[in-house]
């Protein structure tokens, strides 16, 4: 009965209430009158309306405004075609049963051909090669830029198709900013988060800790994550600064296995971060920056059983780093022309192996590696653009990548942009993305292969993009990317095998629209359409948003749908497709100049659907919280 009434009061907030506060939604409205500055796809920061590749930038007011610890919930409401998979109400997990796989056009996280950075540094495990979602906290976010299409110029390997890059928080004005945000809800959930942000003259800090936990809605399928992220900056003078930075979480997760085949004492302790130090410089004309930063991981997995009376008499762990040195620097050379030229050096290195549950001991680990435990690339590249007239730009890259076990890896691109009026351009670009074998499918378990050579395709884009005076932003946007040598699992002399054999083949079209009416309402809408010759598990053929956020005076609120259709959550004789329908509303209340309230409910509906097979997801669920400024 007690829950009843917290379900029912949560609704009639959302219902009643109104979505941001008024200050929030003028910055907002204001900023989406201003021509987007990204540098994602271009290393130096540049005004979005001359660069040939789709860029969706998502700032830091959007990213909490519905009060979500990760970022990835918000990137997949506001980009087109743009997925990622869950399992229950908090952790995505790893391993078996695992979710947060990552999905754009048919290419995926989980297979290592989606890239996640920070600060333009990749993010990956050095012997699975993919991103893990459980790291991405917004504790960290200044802001979101989801480039769509290969982007290995670059950025090199694993980001053939597209990257995620989250900008880190930086305090840009002197005083002492804290911030803590507290929230609890269905199954047990809470979520925690406290930041600090410092600014003297010439030196800033951002301090941020986290805790969250749930029990999830299956038993079995517990939750717990604590991170923290720090970053120190200082102005040397007005062309110099540096700074170093710390991000690291570790969580424990469980995982029930499906419902058909359930599991017991399938958990994961994880841990994850990322150490990154920088020296930049901006003289206007030119702007670069030197860097050195480090991924590590260590991972304790309990592959679970499905007899709770015979436990395992293992655990699979693994410890692997990824390190890197970037350089570049960008110019103007003359009028309307900007050249960005670099050099990347990665060192990527790691060790899996199993242990005894009894004694501790390391156990043999099928694993052909012979002592070669790392894999070193290093790679240079350019970018030239040049406005030829003031309604032309035209755009050539290129990157020389060498891998010291598949080669050398040659990868152009070339794009160009028209403004045939002034707040509308029309983009075309063809490039070329690539991913090199990871350690675990060159050298891990039997399926290895040595001789494996990377996967790569072709990626060929038109869109329109269009702003109107009145704050209106609208682009539509179609694809066709096609590409071979994709890695698979197939018999070859009677044994399982990774070779390269798959074949990609996928086009389609995605549209974005953001609409104010009035002075308190703002309609964001987007879809995607996805053909695939070859389908994909985790890949949606279609997907849509809808959402309306309204704000006066102390209330800011949101009202959203998601339409996910013909999802596949297996392929071939057991195909099988999910379409999954979501409404989701947040609201806000400014109680006090310093405080204020929030309630979340998502699902609301109470719908059955899937991410994973046999992995059923929550049906209505609900958060609530207070935040404290100061």
């Amino acid at each position: 009965m007690k829950q009843k009434k917290t379900i029912a009061a949560a609704l009639t907030m959302m219902l009643t209430a109104v979505p941001f506060g008024e200050m929030q939604a003028e910055n907002l409205n204001d900023s989406l009158a201003l021509p987007e500055v990204v540098v994602t796809g271009t290393r130096n920061a540049t005004d979005v309306r001359h660069l040939p590749m789709t860029v969706t930038v998502i700032g830091r007011d959007m990213l909490t405004a519905e009060h979500q610890t990760s970022v990835l919930p918000t990137v997949m409401r506001e980009v087109p075609g743009f997925l990622v998979t869950s399992r229950g109400m908090m952790g995505y997990g790893v391993s078996g049963g695992a979710a947060g796989g990552i999905n754009m056009r048919g290419l995926a996280g989980g297979s290592g051909q989606m890239m996640v950075l920070i600060d333009g540094h990749p993010q990956y495990q050095g012997i699975y090669g993919h991103p893990i979602s459980d790291s991405y906290q917004t504790l960290m976010a200044e802001r979101v830029e989801v480039l769509r299409g290969p982007a290995s110029v670059l950025y090199g390997s694993n980001a053939m198709g597209g990257v995620m890059n989250i900008v880190t928080r930086q305090a840009k004005k002197d005083g002492i900013f804290t911030n803590v945000n507290l929230g609890a809800g269905s199954y047990g959930t809470i979520q925690t988060e406290a930041s600090n942000q410092v600014r003297a003259g010439k030196f800033s800090s951002t301090v941020s800790a986290q805790y969250s936990r749930s029990d999830n809605h299956r038993p079995r399928m517990g939750f717990e994550q604590y991170g923290g992220y720090l970053k120190l900056g200082y102005d040397i003078n007005d062309n110099w600064n540096a700074y170093i930075d710390a991000n690291v979480t570790h969580f424990n997760a469980s995982q029930p296995g499906s419902e058909e085949k359930p599991l017991w004492d399938a958990d994961q302790w994880i841990t994850r971060g990322v150490v990154s130090a920088a020296l930049e410089n901006n003289y206007g004309w030119t702007s670069g920056a030197l860097s050195v930063y480090t991924n590590f991981g260590r991972h304790k997995i309990d592959d679970g059983t499905s007899d709770p009376t015979t436990p395992t008499a293992r655990y699979f762990r693994s410890k692997d780093a990824l390190t890197g040195v970037s350089l570049y620097q960008s110019m103007q050379l003359f009028e309307g022309n900007r050249v960005t030229a670099g050099v990347d050096y990665m060192h990527i290195y790691g060790n899996a192996y199993y242990t005894s549950k009894a004694t501790g001991d390391i156990l043999d680990t099928p694993n052909k590696q012979s002592g070669k435990s790392y894999r070193n690339e290093v790679a240079g590249y350019v970018d030239f653009r040049q406005d030829l007239m003031d309604w032309l730009t035209v755009d050539l890259g290129a990157r020389v990548d060498y891998h010291n076990i598949t080669g050398t890896e040659f990868v152009p691109q070339a794009g160009v942009v028209v403004r045939p009026i002034e707040d509308g351009e029309i983009k075309a670009m063809a490039s070329k993305g690539f991913r090199n074998p990871t350690m675990r499918e060159m050298y891990l378990y039997p399926p290895s292969n040595t001789d494996l050579e990377p996967e790569r395709l072709w990626n060929y884009e038109l869109s329109w993009n269009h702003r109107l005076e009145d704050g209106t932003v609208y682009g539509v946007n179609v694809f066709y990317l096609k590409g071979d040598n994709l890695i698979q699992q197939v018999p070859v002399d009677g044994k399982q095998r990774l070779v390269n054999t798959g074949e990609i083949e996928n086009w389609g079209m995605d549209a974005e629209l953001k609409y104010p009416i009035g002075p308190y309402f703002y309609v964001r809408a987007n879809t995607s359409y996805l053909h695939m010759k070859n389908k994909i598990v985790g890949a949606p053929e279609g997907t849509g948003y809808a959402g309306v956020d309204y704000h006066q005076g102390k209330w800011f609120a949101s009202l959203g749908l998601k339409r996910i259709k013909d999802l596949y959550t297996a392929v071939g004789d057991d195909e099988t497709k999910e379409d999954v329908l979501l409404v989701n509303a947040s609201v806000t209340y400014a109680l006090m100049q310093n405080i204020s309230l929030w309630a979340r409910g998502e699902n609301l509906l109470a719908r059955k659907y899937e991410f994973n097979k046999g992995f059923p997801m929550p049906r209505a669920t609900f958060m609530g919280g207070v935040s404290l400024s100061f």
